[in-house]
């Protein structure tokens, strides 16, 4: 028997493996896990019912066009249908962007820390990550981004609110960036906690891209909308790139359960309104209670919240893992925590202000 490897392609050597949020032990003392950015709510009323009907067709393939899905989509925002693209979570959806635009010789810019997965489908194309560090605030720095942009430059990510520190760009600076990138230049607005801004100076970003060709605005319903586990997400985009998104998509990826449950989800919005409010009651909550522990803090528009812990961050991710409350550790940086349930939030928070005090 031969000893030689089927030969594989290089870019995929020391590519960074994803981490999901490590689950609540089932038969341990943890209890919650505030390591995924979930949303703690079950399906919205009416989802259930229709992924259940929808269920009933597994042996079919699904609308492959999702069309129902887009045709609401294109309602919702007042966008053509032209304009949007479907794929598996935003982060499907990114991937294909990253197919579409860039390969071996090019450059990805995008914020560092910022959305882990940035690294990994830039390594997978071939093309060159360029990471631009992240203010003393924990913000992007928008004008060192558009300092390194480069005639290798084919795409740059925006994450606003950034995950994992949760911070967000403002719409006069992102404006200025915007007009100092290269218009043969895609700029990825992913904006996958949107529903849980609050700061009325963070621009939609479906209204910037309507002028500009080379903005493109990704969105999912895994979080505030709850469909995690079905794996739907959507672009929008000008026609020439939500072409190239269909075109780079895997085929029938986006399954007719996940194609009616969003549907669904988009048409219960009064519910899913009152929910996003009370977990940005909680996360003003989980905030103001770990800065009067004396914990700095970074804003945050989105559903989690940032404690920048260095050499400490395994160490208070194991207390509260212990504790019964599982949190996100990015080793040597810090530590993200989703807002879930109260109990669970209340849980994290005395565990917070005991490792803060030595206990």
């Amino acid at each position: 028997m031969s000893e030689t490897s089927p030969k594989l392609r290089a870019e995929l050597d020391g590519i960074p493996t994803y981490k999901p949020g490590r689950p609540a032990a089932a038969d341990g003392p943890v209890a919650f896990k505030l390591s995924s950015n979930e949303n703690p709510y079950p399906p919205l009323p009416g989802v259930m019912e229709t992924a259940i009907a929808a269920a009933h067709t597994f042996n079919r393939y699904p609308d492959m066009a999702c069309t129902a899905l887009v045709n609401e989509l294109a309602d919702r925002f007042g966008v053509p249908v032209e304009h949007l693209a479907t794929g598996t979570g935003s982060v499907g959806v990114a991937q294909s962007l990253v197919q579409a635009t860039s390969g071996p010789g090019d450059e990805i810019v995008y914020a560092w820390r910022s959305f882990e997965a940035y690294p990994i489908i830039s390594q997978i194309s071939g093309a060159a990550s360029v990471r631009v560090p992240l203010t003393a605030g924990e913000v992007h720095d928008l004008d060192a981004m558009a300092d390194a942009v480069t005639e290798r430059t084919r795409l740059i990510f925006v994450c606003n609110p950034n995950n994992p520190t949760g911070t967000v760009v403002r719409r006069a600076e992102l404006e200025r960036f915007l007009d100092r990138v290269p218009s043969d230049v895609l700029v990825v607005l992913d904006e996958a906690y949107r529903e849980f801004n609050r700061d009325p100076e963070v621009p939609d970003g479906v209204e910037i891209y309507r002028d500009r060709p080379n903005v493109a605005v990704l969105r999912t319903f895994s979080k505030a909308y709850g469909l995690a586990g079905l794996r739907v997400g959507f672009a929008i985009a000008h026609e020439p790139v939500a072409a190239a998104l269909r075109k780079t998509a895997v085929p029938f990826g986006v399954s007719q359960l996940a194609q009616d449950a969003a549907v669904a989800s988009l048409r219960a919005e009064d519910e899913l309104l009152g929910r996003v409010g009370s977990l940005v009651c909680e996360r003003t909550r989980v905030h103001e209670t770990l800065v009067k522990q004396g914990w700095t803090v970074p804003p945050t528009q989105a559903n989690f919240v940032w404690l920048r812990l260095g050499e400490r961050t395994v160490e208070f991710a194991a207390a509260c893992e212990k504790a019964g409350v599982m949190v996100r550790p990015f080793p040597g940086e810090g530590v993200r925590i989703t807002i879930g349930e109260d109990e669970a939030n209340d849980l994290f928070l005395r565990t917070a202000d005991a490792f803060r005090n030595g206990g």
